[in-house]
């Protein structure tokens, strides 16, 4: 197992804080980098595309005032998520925008290309891959990606079937780069079990969600706290992937969560057959939101994560003592 160069001595925690779509903005990103996590957003977030060299400039700019104002404790580096799906028309100008500010992580989601990873190399840069199981997994370190982020069943939005355990570990019969771990992990414990698993990183969002930088609506952060792991209802409907929603969204869009079309019955495009869209009014989540209850600063959400992880490393300490 290694961390990646770019995040040696930059880590408060070993967590890289999911990119979501609308929710992670130049706000949210910069707070979780301050607090000593990898801040992360979509590239499609910055709309139009012209607003991501905007955003990009601002994160670098506050990042490296931060770092010269305390030396200390330098904040954490920053990533950009990359759609490289064919149905991404801005993909080549986004990656270009990223070229010319150095960003220092891509995080690449639904395909893997070999171009795409060798430019962030020829820039000095890391290519992550998140994947839903090993045959994915395999395909992306074949066309160059740095490493993975192994997307298991609980973790909010686009997400998979299979047990962390399960995943992690057939993953790491083959691979020993960087591996990240996404699925319902919401507190310090579970970022020092993703560990004891063989993870190198815990990749955290729905938490991240209830914090006063997101981009959500007020409903949406009070979801969030009061929603449990019951409240989570996994369907392909309304992107034609996986995912997992909150169900008191899908109810608000009128529609039955427990009756839901099943993959072989879907006729017609969610967005077409309703007002309601995916991820604006249809909100993701994850299984671990039962650990959110309040809307809190970001920075105290990864302060409190940190605490939790220390306890949670002092028992383990403690209990290898007996």
């Amino acid at each position: 197992m290694s961390l990646p160069a770019v995040l040696a001595g930059r880590l408060r925690l070993p967590v890289i804080a999911a990119p979501m779509f609308i929710v992670s903005v130049p706000e949210l990103v910069i707070a979780q980098c301050k607090a000593g996590i990898v801040g992360a957003f979509p590239a499609l977030n910055a709309r139009p595309a012209a607003l991501l060299d905007e955003w990009l400039h601002r994160i670098r700019e506050e990042l490296a005032a931060w770092d010269r104002d305390h030396p200390e404790r330098p904040a954490a580096p920053f990533a950009v998520n990359q759609i490289v799906h064919r149905s991404n028309a801005r993909l080549d100008e986004d990656v270009e925008t990223c070229r010319r500010h150095r960003v220092p992580i891509v995080i690449t989601s639904l395909g893997a290309r070999e171009d795409l990873n060798a430019a962030v190399h020829g820039w000095g840069g890391i290519t992550l891959h998140d994947v839903i199981d090993d045959r994915y997994a395999r395909k992306a370190i074949d066309k160059g990606a740095d490493g993975l982020i192994a997307v298991a069943a609980g973790a909010g939005g686009h997400a998979g079937r299979q047990s962390p355990f399960a995943l992690v570990q057939e993953i790491r019969s083959w691979f020993a780069g960087p591996l990240a771990l996404s699925g319902a992990i919401a507190t310090g414990g579970a970022i020092l079990a993703a560990e004891a698993m063989g993870a190198d990183l815990a990749y955290i969002g729905s938490p991240f969600i209830a914090t006063d930088e997101a981009n959500a609506v007020a409903a949406y952060k009070q979801a969030i706290v009061d929603g449990r792991a019951e409240d989570i209802v996994y369907s392909s409907y309304f992107t034609g992937v996986h995912g997992n929603y909150l169900r008191g969204s899908i109810l608000a869009a009128g529609l039955d969560p427990d009756d839901l079309p099943r993959d072989q019955d879907i006729r017609m495009d969610f967005a077409r057959a309703h007002e309601a869209k995916a991820w604006r009014d249809i909100w993701g989540a994850g299984q671990g939101i039962g650990a959110v209850d309040a809307i809190v600063p970001a920075g105290e959400r990864v302060a409190r994560l940190a605490a939790e992880y220390d306890a949670a490393r002092a028992r383990l300490g403690a209990s290898a003592a007996l």
